[in-house]
């Protein structure tokens, strides 16, 4: 099995998860990218999964049915105009050989969920590397389980946020503690390799564990008052 990026917009990625001829996209909020994806690879598109209903996840659904009508559609209540199956916490089903769970994840918006496939977590803007999603809903206390909820996940699952934000949010996390060596060296990693162009992602609750701030609020008021912080910074 194959997981890629496929870069959207400035910083959004489209992840493509495929088993041999088939393949399942997470979030496409750019058909366009998609499209010429799977025609490069020569892939059946056998279903799209979305996290969460912002235009940069969700806008390029409607065009990719247009030129693969039979794929089924995955996601929340909040997504339902545009998916032939909702889903909520505690439910699973199959696609590519693979069993995928969903786990809600509310707070960036209140109906926000996430797909976790096998070791693998397909989270959208509910955790980044080094950050979180905004909380546009003003449920901070909702973010704030979310985040404990991915905390208790073993630390070898591999991350797959939507958002190419490892940079700056490692840049905030080094002027929140610059005495912080795994920080500071995971920021120069990271400037590294966006120097180059290559992604930061994928990640693992592990690694995030020890360089996310957020994951490490102890107190929802602790997480209050590093998410105004980081609104700000």
């Amino acid at each position: 099995m194959i997981i890629h990026p496929i870069k959207a917009f400035s910083d959004n990625y489209v992840w493509c998860i495929q088993e041999e001829t088939e393949a399942v996209v997470v979030d496409p909020g750019n058909a366009r990218v998609v499209l010429d994806y799977l025609e490069e690879k020569q892939l059946r598109l056998a279903a799209i999964l979305l996290t969460h209903m912002h235009e940069d996840h969700t806008g390029g659904v409607q065009e990719i049915l247009a030129s693969h009508p039979e794929t089924l559609v995955y996601g929340p209540k909040e997504t339902k105009g545009l998916v032939n199956s909702v889903v909520k916490e505690g439910d699973s089903f199959n696609l590519l050989g693979q069993t995928f769970q969903v786990y809600e994840s509310g707070g960036h918006t209140h109906g926000h969920i996430s797909f976790l496939m096998g070791d693998n977590l397909f989270c959208g803007d509910a955790l980044f590397s080094a950050g979180c999603g905004r909380v546009f809903t003003g449920d901070y206390k909702a973010q704030y389980e979310t985040l404990q909820k991915f905390k208790r996940l073993d630390d070898a699952i591999t991350v797959y946020p939507g958002h190419e934000y490892t940079e700056t949010n490692l840049r905030f996390a080094y002027d929140m503690h610059p005495e912080n060596e795994k920080i500071s060296k995971s920021l120069e990693e990271v400037q590294e390799l966006r120097a180059k162009g290559q992604p930061t992602l994928p990640t693992t609750i592990g690694r995030e564990k020890e360089i996310n701030l957020f994951l490490q609020a102890e107190t929802l008021e602790d997480f209050i008052e590093l998410r105004n912080a980081r609104d700000n910074f």
